[in-house]
Protein backbone atom coordinates (compact mmCIF):
# COMPACT_ATOMS: atom_id res chain seq x y z
CA UNK A 1 0.00 0.00 0.00
CA UNK A 2 1.19 3.33 -1.21
CA UNK A 3 0.93 6.25 1.70
CA UNK A 4 2.08 9.65 2.05
CA UNK A 5 3.33 11.00 5.11
CA UNK A 6 2.18 15.26 6.03
CA UNK A 7 5.46 15.94 4.37
CA UNK A 8 4.16 14.63 1.22
CA UNK A 9 6.82 11.93 1.32
CA UNK A 10 5.82 8.76 -0.37
CA UNK A 11 6.45 5.46 1.71
CA UNK A 12 5.29 1.74 1.24
CA UNK A 13 3.37 -1.04 3.61
CA UNK A 14 3.26 -4.04 2.45
CA UNK A 15 3.89 -8.09 3.25
CA UNK A 16 7.46 -9.48 2.20
CA UNK A 17 6.72 -12.71 0.01
CA UNK A 18 10.07 -14.36 0.70
CA UNK A 19 12.11 -14.79 3.43
CA UNK A 20 14.97 -12.73 2.18
CA UNK A 21 14.86 -8.85 0.85
CA UNK A 22 15.86 -8.14 -2.71
CA UNK A 23 19.78 -7.31 -3.23
CA UNK A 24 19.41 -6.40 -6.74
CA UNK A 25 17.13 -3.14 -6.95
CA UNK A 26 18.79 -0.39 -7.82
CA UNK A 27 21.99 -1.84 -9.73
CA UNK A 28 20.30 -1.67 -12.99
CA UNK A 29 21.16 1.95 -13.47
CA UNK A 30 24.71 0.77 -14.17
CA UNK A 31 23.24 0.74 -17.49
CA UNK A 32 23.16 4.24 -17.82
CA UNK A 33 27.07 4.64 -17.35
CA UNK A 34 27.11 3.25 -20.93
CA UNK A 35 26.87 6.02 -23.42
CA UNK A 36 25.21 5.57 -26.90
CA UNK A 37 26.88 4.69 -29.56
CA UNK A 38 27.26 6.92 -33.14
CA UNK A 39 24.96 5.67 -35.39
CA UNK A 40 26.36 6.57 -38.56
CA UNK A 41 27.69 3.37 -40.95
CA UNK A 42 31.00 4.87 -42.03
CA UNK A 43 34.62 3.97 -40.67
CA UNK A 44 34.43 6.91 -38.29
CA UNK A 45 31.62 6.05 -36.70
CA UNK A 46 32.72 2.59 -36.41
CA UNK A 47 36.32 3.81 -35.02
CA UNK A 48 34.70 5.42 -32.51
CA UNK A 49 31.98 3.12 -31.69
CA UNK A 50 34.70 0.74 -30.76
CA UNK A 51 36.69 2.91 -28.95
CA UNK A 52 34.11 3.58 -26.71
CA UNK A 53 33.37 -0.17 -26.15
CA UNK A 54 36.45 -0.67 -25.46
CA UNK A 55 36.68 2.05 -22.74
CA UNK A 56 33.27 0.92 -21.31
CA UNK A 57 33.85 -2.76 -21.41
CA UNK A 58 34.31 -2.81 -17.39
CA UNK A 59 31.36 -1.46 -17.17
CA UNK A 60 29.89 -3.36 -19.75
CA UNK A 61 30.67 -6.32 -18.24
CA UNK A 62 29.52 -5.29 -14.84
CA UNK A 63 25.77 -4.65 -15.70
CA UNK A 64 25.24 -7.76 -18.14
CA UNK A 65 26.41 -9.58 -15.08
CA UNK A 66 24.47 -7.64 -12.64
CA UNK A 67 21.34 -8.36 -14.95
CA UNK A 68 21.98 -12.01 -15.01
CA UNK A 69 21.71 -11.89 -11.58
CA UNK A 70 18.60 -9.82 -10.82
CA UNK A 71 17.20 -12.21 -13.37
CA UNK A 72 18.16 -15.91 -11.68
CA UNK A 73 16.96 -13.90 -8.14
CA UNK A 74 13.86 -12.81 -10.18
CA UNK A 75 13.36 -16.69 -11.31
CA UNK A 76 13.87 -17.81 -7.93
CA UNK A 77 11.68 -15.79 -6.60
CA UNK A 78 8.94 -17.00 -9.17
CA UNK A 79 9.50 -20.96 -8.16
CA UNK A 80 9.59 -20.36 -4.94
CA UNK A 81 6.61 -17.89 -3.99
CA UNK A 82 4.18 -20.99 -4.35
CA UNK A 83 6.32 -23.25 -2.12
CA UNK A 84 6.64 -20.58 0.54
CA UNK A 85 2.95 -19.81 0.60
CA UNK A 86 2.45 -23.27 1.00
CA UNK A 87 5.25 -23.40 3.89
CA UNK A 88 3.11 -20.49 5.60
CA UNK A 89 0.01 -22.09 5.05
CA UNK A 90 0.98 -25.61 6.63
CA UNK A 91 3.32 -24.39 9.18
CA UNK A 92 1.98 -21.11 10.59
CA UNK A 93 5.20 -18.97 9.43
CA UNK A 94 4.39 -15.51 10.73
CA UNK A 95 4.20 -12.75 7.88
CA UNK A 96 6.37 -10.09 7.86
CA UNK A 97 4.88 -6.16 7.44
CA UNK A 98 7.65 -3.81 6.05
CA UNK A 99 7.52 0.02 5.64
CA UNK A 100 9.86 1.22 3.40
CA UNK A 101 11.12 4.60 2.21
CA UNK A 102 10.27 5.10 -1.63
CA UNK A 103 12.25 1.18 -1.99
CA UNK A 104 14.33 1.71 0.72
CA UNK A 105 13.77 -0.63 3.86
CA UNK A 106 12.52 1.49 6.86
CA UNK A 107 10.88 -0.81 9.36
CA UNK A 108 9.84 -4.60 9.73
CA UNK A 109 7.57 -6.42 12.12
CA UNK A 110 6.59 -10.40 12.17
CA UNK A 111 2.68 -10.08 12.98
CA UNK A 112 0.75 -12.78 12.20
CA UNK A 113 -1.36 -14.90 10.24
CA UNK A 114 -2.87 -13.40 6.70
CA UNK A 115 -5.70 -11.24 8.69
CA UNK A 116 -3.39 -9.84 11.48
CA UNK A 117 -0.84 -8.76 8.50
CA UNK A 118 -3.68 -6.80 6.58
CA UNK A 119 -4.73 -5.01 10.07
CA UNK A 120 -1.11 -4.33 10.40
CA UNK A 121 -0.63 -2.71 7.13
CA UNK A 122 -3.83 -0.66 7.84
CA UNK A 123 -2.54 0.22 11.23
CA UNK A 124 0.84 1.03 9.98
CA UNK A 125 -0.34 3.52 7.05
CA UNK A 126 -2.95 4.98 9.12
CA UNK A 127 0.26 5.99 11.53
CA UNK A 128 2.36 7.03 8.48
CA UNK A 129 -0.71 9.43 7.52
CA UNK A 130 -0.84 10.92 10.28
CA UNK A 131 3.09 11.59 10.51
CA UNK A 132 3.82 9.05 13.24
CA UNK A 133 6.59 6.95 11.62
CA UNK A 134 8.05 3.82 12.28
CA UNK A 135 11.07 3.88 14.12
CA UNK A 136 13.90 3.33 11.48
CA UNK A 137 15.19 -0.76 12.13
CA UNK A 138 16.50 -1.57 9.12
CA UNK A 139 18.88 -0.10 6.31
CA UNK A 140 21.88 2.01 6.35
CA UNK A 141 21.17 4.13 9.28
CA UNK A 142 19.51 1.19 11.75
CA UNK A 143 23.20 -0.01 10.79
CA UNK A 144 24.97 2.81 11.75
CA UNK A 145 23.27 3.47 14.89
CA UNK A 146 23.71 0.03 16.00
CA UNK A 147 27.68 0.14 15.95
Amino acid sequence: MKVEDPKGTRWRVSRRWVPWRRKIKGWADVWGLVPDLPGGDDPISGTISMIILIIFAPIIALAVVLTIVAAVEFLAILVLIPLLLLARILFGKHWVVEVRHGFTPWYEQAVGDWAASRKAIVVFADAIRRGDLPPRTIGAAADSSRG
